[in-house]
């Protein structure tokens, strides 16, 4: 091999070399689709869905695919508007329907002790509408459940004509308990990897307490359900990877004609 070929291709190696470090470098991104699910005690969940469109999620920071050990997600992608919920269950009267506007602030996520866990608030409230259906005048009353809490701790209180505590906690892909009913988020590497199509759900407990005996403790659960898909690399990374290659061809090739 001559001293030139030998010189071209070590700096064509040298450049693969650093595209492959650039990338790793880089914090991978993937876009993906899922929603925010409140369930409060048995009634049908409200749910938020996910509006990907023009925004990404983080996974592993600068490490790249693989098992989930850290999650970054932008504010208000996961979000919905007046979104009215009947509920016709007897068992469950006065409630009459449900009425969710709301978005999530910025979450993120790590890994601590084989659990994913972190904190993603839900701006907005939940109006639980006693006696009728929400928006119309059979609808006498009503609590408004303030979410600001769910998915980050703490806890808040609302004094009115019904005295309403609600007490949040972070997101976790364990087990989450109000007293002893407990849900479980998903984390295993089979379910939950860094890679296309791999599949994260979190949940946290929400804790609602009121002066109504029969509503005194009304327990309640929000799940977080992502399904990712890693973005295509960028045009610019791919031509130059192409480029690199082809060059190592067009010079392997040369140096068979010379032999």
């Amino acid at each position: 091999m001559s001293k030139r070929c030998f010189a071209a291709s070590t700096g064509l190696l040298a450049a693969i070399a650093a595209l492959g470090l650039a990338g790793q470098a880089r914090a991978v991104e993937f876009t993906y689709t899922g929603d925010v699910s409140l369930v409060i005690n048995t009634l049908d969940p409200v749910v938020l869905p996910a509006d990907p469109t023009g925004t990404t999620i983080t996974v592993n920071g600068d490490g790249g695919a693989g098992h989930i050990t850290a999650l970054a997600i932008p504010a208000s992608p996961f979000a919905v508007d007046s979104f009215l919920l009947p509920v016709t269950d007897p068992g469950v009267f006065p409630i009459a329907g449900i009425q969710q506007t709301g978005h999530n602030a910025a979450g993120n996520f790590a890994e601590s002790g084989g659990v994913l866990g972190g904190t993603m608030a839900i701006e907005g409230v939940s109006k639980v509408c006693l006696y009728g259906d929400c928006g119309t005048s059979a609808n006498i009353s009503n609590l408004s459940v303030p979410l600001s809490v769910v998915g980050a701790g703490g806890s808040v209180q609302v004094v009115g004509a019904v005295n309403l505590t609600v007490i949040g906690a972070p997101w976790t892909t364990a087990t989450a308990a109000i007293g002893s009913i407990t849900q479980m988020g998903a984390r295993s590497p089979a379910s939950s990897t860094g890679a296309p199509s791999g599949v994260v759900t979190l949940v946290t407990p929400v804790f609602i307490s009121t002066n109504i005996g029969a509503f005194s403790v009304v327990p309640a659960f929000a799940f977080l359900n992502l399904h990712l898909v890693e973005q295509a690399p960028e045009p610019g990374a791919l031509a130059a990877y192409g480029s690199a290659i082809a060059t190592l061809v067009a010079i392997g090739f040369s140096r068979r004609k010379k032999s």
